[in-house]
């Protein structure tokens, strides 16, 4: 489901390139062979993990439209980018440190992206406690923050069931037409 989210910010009728920030084991490239066999995706997974890109590489190595790097900085620009999970677990770090992480993270995601990016938060459902150690965040204060940063159109799904929402942010004018393919 998460994936279903995210990945309705790439539009499938035509080949693109695709930047996947905190790929973990590359679980997105199997769900992309399942869902979207076609049209040809340039695939490059990125992962602080040398573990995780190692296991990556194992199972998808080979391929000449996908790989996988490690480390934290997004090394080429793509027409998209996703960011998965990556904002959830702040483990201790201040609250004003992590969310000057997120800023960062999404400004680099902006950077390296033509035609759009889309990331998920946690969120705290009315009534109920958070877990120490995880950041929750409310859809409007992210979306407004891209959408002015950016002059970007955003768009935020919640209504899929999870303890989290997806924000879409689309990239318009010049940036989205150099390029492009």
């Amino acid at each position: 489901m998460r994936f279903v989210q995210l990945l309705k910010l790439c539009d499938f009728t035509s080949a693109f390139s695709l930047n996947d920030l905190g790929c973990g084991y590359g679980a997105l490239v199997r769900y992309l062979d399942r869902r979207h066999p076609h049209p040809l995706i340039d695939y490059l997974g990125i992962d602080l993990s040398a573990n995780m890109v190692r296991q990556a590489r194992q199972l998808w190595g080979g391929r000449p439209t996908v790989s996988f790097v490690q480390g934290h900085i997004i090394p080429r620009t793509a027409d998209y980018a996703l960011a998965s999970g990556i904002f959830n677990v702040e483990l201790g770090q201040p609250r004003e440190e992590w969310e000057r992480f997120i800023r960062e993270s999404l400004d680099a995601l902006y950077e390296t992206s033509r035609r759009g990016f889309a990331v998920n938060f946690m969120k705290r459902l009315a009534g109920t406690p958070g877990r120490e150690g995880l950041y929750y965040a409310e859809p409007a204060d992210w979306a407004r923050y891209c959408a002015t940063r950016f002059a970007a159109a955003t768009e935020v799904r919640e209504d899929y069931g999870m303890r989290e929402f997806t924000l879409i942010v689309r990239i318009f004018g010049e940036k989205a037409k150099s390029g492009s393919k």
